[in-house]
């Protein structure tokens, strides 16, 4: 029988600091080329929209096989919907066999900002505690809940660029950090001495540029993972010490780096490699305090499947006789 999942279940299934644990897993044995990882498979059907399948299979003592079929509505957000549906289809490693369909929209939220959550863990200063974030949807209200779990916050900053949605994510979202959320009008004051930064935003042109950001600060980019958008100006791409996910991802589909480079501002070569290489100690992180780091992720199947693989085991000893369903 295959278990059809849903996004609330997923999210009580599913905790950030659970997530975290299981996106450290994911990108180290992506290091240890445990996983088979094909780039992701876009197509434009006639919808305001795109479609992704995302297969990954995951070796080792405890395989994992599965897809996520992922659809990027941006005209979403206006009528209260995340930009990203879809279901993530969780396979038997041995047989192939459907085990679970899983609600993709609450998987890639919570992943994502797991994955950024790791990448802030490693690269980010001991002491950074001053947090800005860049939009005021989905991404960013997810950041803000695992970022806490890694660096807790003193302050906290956002923009949006509609204010009143800036001012209900910071009316919203107080309580998770406990700390008051303050509302800046403008990108630059938004990030003025911030120690780390989250861009999560759908925006075809850069939102942050290197002016802005003080030294030493640490970048989250995630609301841009196709080669014709882009988040974070040649600039600042240039000059920081820039960490990816995945490198084959980030030279096919990442916007921030191929217009980077497309301009001279950095190439392949200046990428200083993958998060999980440095959690395996084959990649090294920061260098020295005033460096800028940049993680630029762009989502991998293989943190799907690991993420729907979690949720399908729990939600199984749940609903097993003498089970502890809720």
């Amino acid at each position: 029988m295959v278990m059809m999942i849903d996004g609330s279940s997923v999210d009580r299934l599913l905790p950030y600091d659970e997530c975290i644990d299981l996106m450290r897993t994911a990108l180290a044995s992506l290091a240890r080329d445990e996983v088979f990882l094909p780039l992701r498979t876009v197509v434009r059907p006639p919808v305001d929209g795109v479609m992704a399948l995302m297969p990954s299979y995951v070796d080792g003592a405890a395989p994992a096989l599965g897809v996520k079929i992922v659809t990027i509505f941006h005209g979403n957000p206006e009528v209260g919907k995340d930009a990203h549906q879809g279901v993530v289809l969780l396979l038997d490693p041995a047989t192939g066999e459907p085990q679970a369909v899983l609600d993709a929209s609450a998987i890639t939220r919570i992943r994502t900002a797991a994955a950024s959550a790791v990448a802030t863990d490693v690269l980010a200063q001991s002491g950074a505690d001053d947090l800005a974030v860049i939009g005021s949807g989905t991404q960013a209200r997810a950041h803000l809940r695992a970022l806490a779990r890694v660096r807790p916050p003193r302050r906290v900053r956002v923009h949006s660029r509609r204010p009143e949605r800036g001012a209900r994510f910071a009316a919203e979202m107080a309580d998770v950090v406990d700390v008051p959320i303050e509302v800046a009008s403008d990108v630059a004051s938004c990030v003025a001495g911030a120690s780390v930064i989250v861009t999560a935003t759908n925006s075809a042109e850069p939102v942050l540029a290197r002016q802005m950001v003080t030294d030493g600060a640490h970048v989250n980019a995630v609301g841009s993972s196709i080669p014709t958008t882009r988040e974070l100006d040649g600039a600042l791409m240039g000059a920081a010490r820039v960490y990816t996910d995945r490198l084959e991802s980030l030279v096919n589909e990442s916007g921030d780096f191929l217009m980077a480079a497309r301009d001279g501002e950095l190439d392949a070569d200046d990428v200083v490699g993958e998060i999980g290489g440095v959690l395996t100690s084959n990649v090294p992180g920061r260098g020295g305090p005033e460096e800028i780091t940049v993680f630029k992720s762009l989502g991998l199947a293989v943190e799907d499947v690991l993420a729907a693989r979690h949720v399908f085991r729990r939600w199984s000893a749940e609903t097993a006789p003498g089970g502890a369903r809720r």
